[in-house]
């Protein structure tokens, strides 16, 4: 596993040094689109809107539009921000772990202490234990300002992301007022017992990919599918870098074929101008082969 970051937990006069990896993965099957016609996959390209032309990653900006008016950022700006190469974890309180609203938690990764010691490591991780405390944390991650929190996953620290208090929408909807009864309340209680229990991850499923997994797998046993190179089409970015149109696959398609039927037309052609003179060339190279044969051979017995 390939760690996406290092640096330090800082806490105090303590600093912890790790390597930060992602903690989750995907399990869903991942599709890409294809015209339903002939199944060649669809692209998405950086066109511009006033030149028309295709645009490269290389000549792309990133801008704000506040409504009426467009900031333009360059790279280089952006790059000059001072929160750019921070590579601390800097603990800046510790908590009651249930303060902390599920709601606010985003992407998990998995701390690994560096160093040929991990008393630091193992020292933050049992206090946090012992204290039932969680660290309330900031950092930057791929050049931006987050907030997080740290906390034990068995034997290791996981840092989990914290989404900023002014990303939560504000709502204008709730329940209305009503009356709940004691009696209501009681029976509610006595189901939510039936139902309870210890909570194992592992006993839940994703159904639904689940089955599409026998769906592809099905249809790839009974030959339902196509070549994925022909899904590629032929590459027209030579053709189209003049006037920056798209050339669909039906087009080359047709220009393909177009291109053949001259080059057969000509072939034949030239096959029948050169039906009379045929033999003799094959003879002459006939010929030919046969005096190099023996030029070799006499070449070889001088040199032997």
């Amino acid at each position: 596993m390939r760690a996406i970051w290092s640096g330090e937990i800082t806490f105090g006069l303590v600093n912890v040094p790790v390597k930060l990896y992602g903690a989750t993965r995907s399990h869903d099957l991942s599709f890409h689109q294809v015209h339903d016609e002939d199944q060649g996959r669809i692209r998405y390209q950086r066109t511009c809107e006033v030149c028309g032309r295709e645009i490269d990653y290389e000549h792309i900006d990133k801008a704000y539009d506040d409504g009426d008016k467009t900031v333009v950022l360059t790279d280089e700006e952006l790059a000059d921000l001072p929160a750019e190469d921070d590579d601390e974890i800097d603990v800046v309180q510790f908590v009651p772990g249930d303060q902390v609203d599920p709601i606010l938690l985003g992407t998990s990764y998995f701390l690994e202490p560096v160093g040929r010691s991990s008393k630091a490591y193992v020292l933050l991780r049992r206090t946090l234990e012992d204290t039932e405390r969680t660290a309330v944390v900031t950092f930057t991650l791929r050049s931006k300002t987050r907030l997080g929190v740290l906390r034990v996953h068995e034997d290791l620290l996981a840092l989990q992301t914290l989404r900023w208090p002014t990303d939560l929408k504000d709502v204008d909807f709730g329940p209305s007022r009503t009356t709940i009864s004691a009696k209501e309340r009681k029976m509610a209680a006595a189901l939510v017992e039936q139902f309870s229990g210890d909570f194992d991850p592992e006993q839940f499923t994703d159904e639904y990919q689940e089955q599409l997994r026998e769906l592809v797998d099905a249809k790839l046993e009974e030959g339902d599918s196509v070549d994925t190179e022909a899904t590629f089409g032929k590459d027209t970015s030579d053709d189209d870098a003049g006037d920056g149109k798209v050339v669909s696959l039906m087009d080359a398609l047709e220009r393909s074929v177009q291109k053949r039927r001259g080059a057969t037309e000509k072939k034949d052609s030239a096959t029948e101008k050169s039906s009379t003179t045929k033999k003799s060339s094959s003879r002459k190279k006939s010929s030919s082969r046969k005096k190099g044969s023996s030029t070799t051979s006499r070449s070889s017995k001088r040199t032997g």
